[in-house]
């Protein structure tokens, strides 16, 4: 799914500072390449093992503390990362998966994140499983402490498939992706119930522990709040409550499909919901 980028963005983009980045480097054969940015935040790819036909890999944002960086849905403010992989070579296709994010709330409102660091795995198709493969990204992200300042990194790496180093932790932040499910699904963490009210969505969880819960549109330049607790909800469940709002001009929501992103402890799941 492709990010959106608030209007709110053109100021951010305007600041001055900017995140050094480090000239191009040739691409390493191993398990990680360089770190390319500063002491406030640095990108790099490290690679796994091959996963069947799937090179496996992952772009690696490191955070100095009190630093954070967005979602693919920044939510109020901040800039969704954008990933280019075109200068790679023998690479069909890659696909990025997000783990799970955060609430996170200051002066600018609420947005959407991660204040530690944080790892996109990749699913890498080459075109020929013969051929070497080299991994290559630009990544444009941004990082907040009290101002924000737009970041971008590159990096290379030879993907050989072969178990190295970096398998366990890729591993550990494969299981930080939400897993696809359906309203109503068992399990400890589950969208019970989703109930439209006109132009209100109240959507009912059920989880063990603290939730939290994030709508995106079906298309980037749609902006729906963040939703936000409320009473009502049954024994054993919290409700969230979002506005239909940020929507494109001229654009009715009547048969779109909204994705839900609950998160607990450990547990993330994604449902979709149609506005009927």
């Amino acid at each position: 799914m492709s990010s959106k980028i608030p209007a709110h963005a053109a100021a951010i983009l305007a600041v001055n500072l900017v995140v050094t980045v480090a000239v191009s480097r040739p691409a390493l054969a191993g398990d990680a390449s360089a770190w390319d940015g500063d002491q406030r935040a640095a990108v790099r790819l490290i690679a796994g093992v091959q996963r069947g036909t799937v090179r496996r890999a992952g772009i690696e944002i490191r955070l100095a503390p009190g630093w954070k960086t967005y979602w693919r849905y920044p939510g109020d403010s901040g800039i969704p990362p954008r990933f280019d992989f075109s200068p790679s070579k023998n690479v069909k296709s890659v696909t990025v998966r997000y783990p799970a994010p955060h609430r996170l709330t200051d002066e600018s409102g609420t947005s959407i994140g991660y204040k530690h660091g944080v790892v996109f795995p990749l699913d890498i198709v080459v075109q020929n499983a013969a051929q070497p493969v080299m991994l290559a990204v630009k990544a444009d992200y941004a990082v907040c402490e009290k101002v924000c300042i737009p970041a971008e990194g590159k990096a290379e790496l030879n993907l050989t498939g072969r178990p190295g180093a970096q398998d366990g932790w890729l591993k550990q932040n494969d299981a930080l992706v939400p897993v696809a499910a359906q309203i109503g699904e068992g399990g400890t963490l589950a969208v019970r119930s989703v109930t439209r009210e006109n132009k209100r969505i109240l959507v009912d969880v059920a989880a063990p522990g603290a939730i939290e819960l994030f709508a995106e549109g079906p298309a980037a330049d749609w902006a729906l709040p963040v939703p936000a607790p409320v009473d009502g909800a049954p024994a054993g469940q919290q409700r969230f409550a979002f506005e239909l709002e940020g929507l494109p001009p001229n654009t009715r929501p009547d048969g779109a499909t909204l994705m839900l992103t609950a998160v607990s402890g450990g547990q993330a799941i994604e449902v979709p919901y149609r506005l009927d």
